[in-house]
């Protein structure tokens, strides 16, 4: 069975900064009919951030740039939430290369998870989160569910 990451809050768990989720009702139905072990995972608290808790947004850069420590992850009341949104991305990535999984399927506009676009200086900018950042370089490829639904054999 191949195994895919992904982000908890798609697959219904409650872990969002504002406590709720963003579940897609037929990503997990599908992936299990497509032969797909399911990793769900929320690097924000893995982390150690808790759920909920202050939205964040990136400073000076995309993921990229905060993994190399060119930019930071600053909470809505100004903390420096980087260290925490780094150790959420090392962790997604090493459950990724334990689990084998070469794909992950993550939520979008996230500052972890963003895939195409990002919250950045107050504004939705091109550019991917911390955790997407870090699965590229580690040889993952990230989709969102709405990419992954019109190519559902990608690896």
């Amino acid at each position: 069975m191949r195994s895919v990451l992904v982000s908890a809050c798609l697959v219904g768990r409650r872990c969002r900064h504002d406590g709720d989720h963003c579940e897609v009702p037929w990503l997990r139905e599908k992936l299990i009919r497509k032969g797909y072990e399911i990793a769900a995972f929320c690097p924000e608290e893995a982390g150690g951030l808790p759920t909920p808790r202050s939205s964040a947004r990136i400073a000076g850069g995309g993921g990229g740039a905060v993994l190399d420590g060119e930019a930071a992850v600053l909470s809505r009341d100004g903390s420096d939430v980087t260290r925490a949104f780094v150790l959420g991305a090392e962790e997604a990535a090493r459950l990724a290369s334990v689990s084998g999984a070469g794909l992950a399927i993550l939520k979008d506009r996230s500052p972890s998870c963003g895939v195409r676009e990002i919250w950045r200086e107050g504004l939705i900018v091109s550019g991917e989160g911390v955790t997407t950042a870090l699965l590229r370089r580690c040889g993952v490829r990230v989709m969102t569910a709405e990419e992954w639904s019109v190519d559902p054999d990608s690896r």
